[in-house]
């Protein structure tokens, strides 16, 4: 696959402890990027964070280590993305998606075995 120009980047903020159907919801994010034939998607875990309800989730505090910030960072085609926002919808309870337009400078990929 090769990406090349305008496309979007879709940031998902939500809690380690989140889950969707009882699997952490990053996990299940990432695993549906996949199913729809997203070009990719990176889960990266935060060290310090506060939502909406400013409660603090940081590594500094042992009792609430156990659930902190996560963002899937997921880059694709506009096309692509505006298909996924609603299934993400759907599978965020708690959390922030944000979208925007980005410029893809490289992307390529193939198939293993190819």
């Amino acid at each position: 696959m090769k990406i090349e120009g305008e496309g979007t980047l879709i940031r998902v903020f939500i809690g380690e402890a989140d889950t969707w159907h009882g699997k952490p919801l990053y996990e299940a994010i990432v695993l549906r990027a996949r199913e729809e034939g997203m070009a990719g998607a990176t889960v990266v875990r935060g060290l310090e964070g506060y939502g909406a309800s400013s409660r603090l989730h940081t590594t500094r505090l042992l009792e609430l280590s156990t659930d902190l910030p996560v963002v899937v960072e997921i880059v694709d085609t506009v096309e692509r993305s505006d298909r996924f926002l609603p299934i993400l919808d759907e599978m965020v309870g708690d959390g922030l998606v944000t979208s925007e337009r980005v410029h893809v400078v490289t992307y390529r990929g193939s198939l293993r075995g190819e």
